[in-house]
C-alpha cells in the first residue's frame, strides 16, 4: 500500500505534463475525420474527404511515391546500421583490439553531434566523393549519425553473452564467424531488433537530412513532401488536409512503438554492460 502512495505523485505529473501532447494528438485525430463549421471549434459531421489525397494525386501531389521512397531510405538505412554495429559490436566486446577504450570514447563523442552542427562538413564531404543530391548520400550521412548509439548497445549486448558458449563452438571445430552467425547472434536478437526498430524511426522522421542534402533530385521523403503542402499563406490551403497527411505519416512510427515498445526498453538492460 505504501508502496502504492508513493508512485501516486510521479503518476500525477507524468499525467500533467503528457496532457497537452495528448489533446494535441487528440484533436489531429479529429480533425482529420471531421468538419467544423468556421469560427467553431466543436465538429459537426465526419467526414473521409480531408483522406482524398491517397486516391488523388492532383489534391496535394502523389503521397505513395513519397512513401516508397521513404521505405527505400528507411530500409537501406537499417541494412547498414543493422549489419556494421552486428560485427563493430562484436568486434570490440571480444576482440583485444588496439586503442579499443579511446575509439569507443571517440565513438560516444560523434552521437553527441546532432546532425545540424555537421551539416557542412557532411555537404563537403558528399560532393568530393560525388553523392551529393543522391539517395546513398543520404543514407551513408544518416548511417554515420545512427551508427554510434547501435554500436555501443550491440556492444552491451555482447558483453552481457557468456564465454563459455563462443568457447564451445569453438572447441566443436566451429569457425569464429559460424560461431557468431550461429550461436552468439541468436542471444543478442533483442538488441539486433531494437537497433533495427531505432533505425527505422530515425530514417522515417528524417527531415534536415534529405532537406538539405538532397533538395533537386527525383525523390523525395515523407517528411519533405510535407513540409512541401504546408503553405499557409495560400488561398486554397487546407489545414485539415495538412493534419490528415501529417496523422498519415506518424501512423507507421506509432504502430511500430506500439509493437515493439518492450524490445525497445531491453536497451537499457543489455545496453549498459561495459
Amino acid at each position: 500500500m505504501t508502496r502504492n502512495f508513493s508512485i501516486l505523485p510521479v503518476l500525477l505529473v507524468l499525467a500533467i505534463v503528457s496532457l497537452p501532447l495528448c489533446l494535441m494528438y487528440l484533436s489531429l485525430v479529429i480533425d482529420s475525420f471531421t468538419n467544423a463549421p468556421g469560427g467553431s471549434l466543436i465538429p459537426n459531421e465526419v467526414t473521409l474527404e480531408h483522406w482524398r489525397f491517397l486516391i488523388d494525386p492532383t489534391l496535394v501531389g502523389n503521397v505513395w511515391v513519397s512513401t516508397f521512397y521513404t521505405v527505400v531510405y528507411a530500409v537501406a538505412l537499417v541494412a547498414v546500421v543493422v549489419s556494421l554495429a552486428a560485427t563493430g559490436g562484436y568486434a570490440l566486446s571480444r576482440l583485444n583490439l588496439p586503442f579499443r577504450r579511446m575509439f569507443l570514447g571517440g565513438v560516444l563523442i560523434m552521437h553527441g553531434f546532432p546532425a545540424v552542427t555537421l551539416i557542412i562538413g557532411m555537404f563537403l564531404v558528399l560532393q568530393f566523393i560525388g553523392l551529393y543530391d543522391t539517395l546513398a548520400g543520404i543514407v551513408l550521412v544518416r548511417a554515420a549519425l545512427t551508427l554510434p548509439l547501435a554500436i555501443w548497445v550491440m556492444k552491451g549486448f555482447y558483453d552481457s553473452v557468456p564465454w563459455e558458449i563462443e568457447m564451445a563452438g569453438i572447441q566443436d571445430g566451429a569457425s569464429r564467424f559460424t560461431v557468431w552467425r550461429r550461436l552468439i547472434l541468436p542471444q543478442v536478437k533483442p538488441g539486433l531488433i531494437a537497433i533495427t526498430v531505432l533505425a527505422f524511426i530515425d530514417a522515417w522522421g528524417e527531415f534536415v537530412i534529405p532537406r538539405v542534402l538532397a533538395p533537386t533530385t527525383d525523390f523525395e521523403v515523407l517528411s519533405v513532401f510535407l513540409e512541401g503542402i504546408s503553405i499557409p499563406d495560400s488561398v486554397e490551403y487546407n489545414f485539415d488536409i495538412y493534419k490528415a497527411v501529417g496523422l498519415y505519416y506518424t501512423l507507421p512510427v506509432l504502430i511500430l512503438f506500439l509493437i515493439f515498445q518492450n524490445r525497445l526498453m531491453n536497451i537499457f538492460g543489455g545496453g549498459t554492460k561495459g
